[in-house]
């Protein structure tokens, strides 16, 4: 029998999107947009920062906000029962500038991520770990002779939900799960907790 590992996106999952956070916190509305919108994430992140540099805003500016942002209620009990049972790790497109705060208060799970590149403070681009990281990851999860159960709620998730040998949507839009029906959608942590354990 297959040993399992359970891939999970971050934002929208296991704490808030961090854009719509530092969004609100700033009132620029054109920052709400997340990869639940916007499909490419290169056309959303090159717009991301162009309105960072337009508004003078840097790292600091944003890493404070996270400061304030607490895992989605629930979320830890969630992840630590989950990490009882099988292994774990976070496939996100976030940054590891974004993410370690809040790695501290999940008590550090593993994560994928990508990386920023920063002059002055200011965003002047970013890394990706490697296009469709989240996909590769679980392919070569697979290679190693892993099952592979897979969560998410965006449209940067699907393809990882898609490689994956069973795939869920969780609290994701209405319009997400209309175009991938495919994949069951989930509302509550403890409904995500039973499937996946159905599978181990």
């Amino acid at each position: 029998m297959k040993s399992t590992i359970v891939t999970l996106d971050l934002e929208g999952v296991l704490v808030p999107e961090i854009w719509i956070a530092f969004a609100q916190k700033t009132g620029i509305k054109e920052l709400e947009l997340t990869t639940r919108e916007v499909p490419d994430y290169d056309v959303l992140m090159h717009g991301r920062l162009k309105i960072l540099d337009h508004h003078r805003l840097k790292l600091g500016d944003i890493q404070e906000v996270i400061g304030t942002l607490s895992p989605l209620e629930g979320a830890k009990d969630f992840l630590n029962e989950l990490r009882a049972i099988t292994q774990v790790i976070i496939l996100s497109d976030t940054f590891q500038e974004f993410a370690t705060p809040l790695m501290r208060q999940l008590d550090w799970p593993c994560i994928f991520c990508h990386n920023l590149e920063v002059q002055d403070g200011r965003i002047i681009g970013y890394r990706l770990r490697q296009q469709n990281q989240k996909q590769k990851s679980v392919t070569a999860l697979k290679a190693l002779n892993y099952q592979v159960i897979a969560a998410g709620d965006s449209f940067n998730d699907t393809t990882m939900l898609g490689e994956a040998d069973h795939g869920f949507l969780f609290r994701s839009p209405s319009t997400i799960q209309q175009q991938f029906p495919q994949f069951e959608a989930l509302e509550e942590y403890a409904e995500l907790f039973a499937r996946i354990k159905e599978r181990i």
